[in-house]
């Protein structure tokens, strides 16, 4: 799934390739995507792109005071083209292309394959989100995000008020999109071996020193990846995150701090990946799914 990191990437991408241009058409290829239907996508046709922002995981792109707001989930992702194919998009079938955005053609592109973007989704679980609002804050998942972990006034006291009181476990509540904005499952594995951290620590009885430094490595964490995304074309954000990671979806390898091996914790449709030397006292996690099969 895209998190902070290469939505942050993706916006910037876009920002340099559709701020100022017309939209010409917006194509849907698969209807479930919408989430609103007023005012309906071909609302946006022959409005300017005004700019494109990134709130949490979502991707807002600003079409003269409409907003094209986008959650990419699990399997979806942004293909950008300089020259679309000239046909138009048909819903249904097995295309995996839920929306198109044409731009409109300028002096020097083909009239008949402007440049533009499509929208895709793999795999049967259909999470994609597109929402055309007049204000992102009509969109539920954005309404209710959390502080964002890079802005500027997101400070030590104000994370350490989040996890104050708190029995979550500290992977849980970082991924909560309601107390913390942009981080998921694979940043915040990264987060806490950065930090020395167990996953399962209950967040509101972590130690002083302990919330400094998950402070610290969530910043850290989060700034390099954006750092590593920065300037690069969309199609290499996803390749430029997995190299990025020490941890996350290296089960089996060796960790680069210590040269203990990567474990892994399963749960029903994700897992989470943590060094036991450097997080839990070399003390190797339960794994439901395994506890589950042994009973």
């Amino acid at each position: 799934m895209p998190e902070l990191p290469e939505v942050e990437g993706l916006a910037a991408f876009l920002r340099e390739r559709m701020v100022g241009r017309v939209v010409a058409r917006v194509e849907v290829g698969a209807v479930n995507v919408l989430k609103t239907y007023d005012p309906p996508p071909a609302a946006l046709q022959g409005l300017l792109v005004a700019g494109v922002e990134r709130h949490g995981k979502w991707l807002d792109i600003d079409v003269d005071g409409l907003h094209l707001a986008v959650h990419l989930s699990r399997a979806g992702w942004l293909r950008w083209s300089d020259a679309l194919p000239k046909a138009p998009l048909r819903p249904g079938g097995k295309n995996p292309v839920a929306l198109r955005v044409r731009l409109a053609p300028e002096d020097d592109e083909d009239p008949e394959r402007p440049p533009g973007f499509d929208l895709t989704e793999a795999g049967t679980q259909k999470r994609l989100a597109v929402h055309v609002v007049k204000d992102v804050q009509q969109v539920p998942g954005i309404a209710t995000l959390g502080p964002d972990p890079l802005d500027g006034s997101f400070d030590l006291e104000a994370f350490r008020a989040l996890l104050r009181d708190s029995r979550q476990q500290v992977k849980g509540l970082l991924r909560e999109q309601s107390v913390l904005a942009g981080v998921g499952n694979a940043y915040s594995d990264e987060a806490l071996h950065a930090a020395r951290l167990s996953p399962y620590a209950q967040a509101g009885k972590l130690a002083d020193a302990d919330v400094e430094r998950l402070y610290e490595a969530l910043r850290t964490t989060l700034q390099d990846a954006v750092v590593a995304a920065s300037g690069k074309p969309a199609k290499e954000l996803k390749d430029a995150k997995r190299a990025g990671m020490r941890v996350h979806g290296r089960t089996g390898e060796a960790c680069p701090v210590c040269g203990d091996v990567v474990r892994e914790v399963s749960f029903a449709d994700r897992s989470m990946q943590y060094c036991a030397t450097c997080q839990t006292g070399g003390r190797p996690l339960a794994d439901r799914r395994l506890s589950r099969l042994l009973k």
